[in-house]
C-alpha cells in the first residue's frame, strides 16, 4: 500500500481521527459492562488469536477470522492502554489525516494496523491462544507517517531541570527517534517489560513509514502552510 497525498483531498476537520477514537470508546465502554469472563470471550472473538487465525485451532481463516485483524484495533486491555494508545494517536493522527484526507488516512491506519497484528500473530507462533489487540501498531504507522511528512516539525515537551520543569521545543526527528529506538530495545529485552506486542509497534512504524513516502518528505508541511 503506497500513500499519496492529494491537493484536493486537505482536510481541516479529522473526522477519521475522531471517529477512531469514539468507536474505541465505545468498544471498552462495552467491554467494562461485561463480567469478567464474557470480558475475556470478547477479546477473544474480536482479537486476533494466533492459534485460531493459521495454528492448531483452525484450517484455512475464515472472512471473519481475517477481520479480527482489523477488529482488534479497537478493542484494548483495560482503560489504560486504550488511553495511551489514544494520546498519541491525537497527538499525531489530526495533522497527519489532514495532509493525507481522510480516506489514505484511514486505509493507513486500517492496512497498517493489520499488518501490524499479523506481524505479531506470527512473532507469538501458532500455538499462543491469547489475543492480539490494541491500536498500538496503527498509532506507531500513523508516528511513521507523521515523520515522513512533517520531519521537521518541532514538539513541545515537557523537561525537568532540578526543581523547576522547563517547556521546550525540540525536533520531531529526536522525539520520534528516541520512541523508535525503545521499541527496538523492548523487543530484545521481550518479557522484561511485560506482555506489550513491541513488535507490533516496530512492523506499525515502518509499515507506515514505507507507505508515505511517495508523498515525499516534508510534504504535509507544505500542503497545510500553504493550503494546496
Amino acid at each position: 500500500m503506497l500513500i499519496r497525498t492529494d491537493p484536493r483531498h486537505v482536510v481541516r476537520f479529522p473526522a477519521v481521527t475522531l471517529l477512531v477514537v469514539a468507536a474505541s470508546l465505545l468498544a471498552m465502554g462495552w467491554q467494562m459492562m461485561l463480567t469478567p469472563e464474557a470480558q475475556q470471550a470478547f477479546l477473544h472473538r474480536w482479537g486476533a488469536v494466533p492459534s485460531v487465525l493459521f495454528g492448531t485451532s483452525a484450517s484455512t481463516p475464515s472472512l471473519h477470522l481475517v477481520g479480527t485483524l482489523v477488529t482488534a484495533l479497537f478493542v484494548h486491555a483495560d482503560l489504560s492502554h486504550l488511553l495511551g494508545n489514544l494520546a498519541y494517536l491525537l497527538l499525531f493522527g489530526v495533522s497527519v489525516e489532514r495532509a493525507l484526507g481522510r480516506w489514505r488516512f484511514l486505509a493507513l491506519y486500517l492496512l497498517c494496523g493489520a499488518l501490524a497484528n499479523l506481524v505479531t500473530a506470527i512473532q507469538l507462533g501458532e500455538a499462543a491462544a491469547s489475543p492480539v489487540i490494541g491500536s498500538s501498531g496503527a498509532v506507531s504507522a500513523v508516528i511513521g507517517a507523521y515523520l515522513v511528512l512533517f520531519p521537521r516539525a518541532r514538539m513541545g515537551v515537557l523537561l525537568p531541570l532540578g526543581l523547576f520543569i522547563q517547556f521546550v521545543r525540540v525536533p520531531v526527528l529526536l522525539v520520534i527517534g528516541s520512541w523508535v529506538t525503545l521499541q527496538l530495545l523492548y523487543t530484545w529485552v521481550g518479557p522484561a517489560f511485560g506482555t506489550t506486542a513491541w513488535w507490533a509497534h516496530v512492523a506499525g512504524f515502518l509499515a507506515g513509514t514505507v507507505a508515505t513516502l511517495p508523498a515525499g518528505p516534508g510534504t504535509g508541511d507544505r500542503r497545510l502552510k500553504y493550503g494546496t
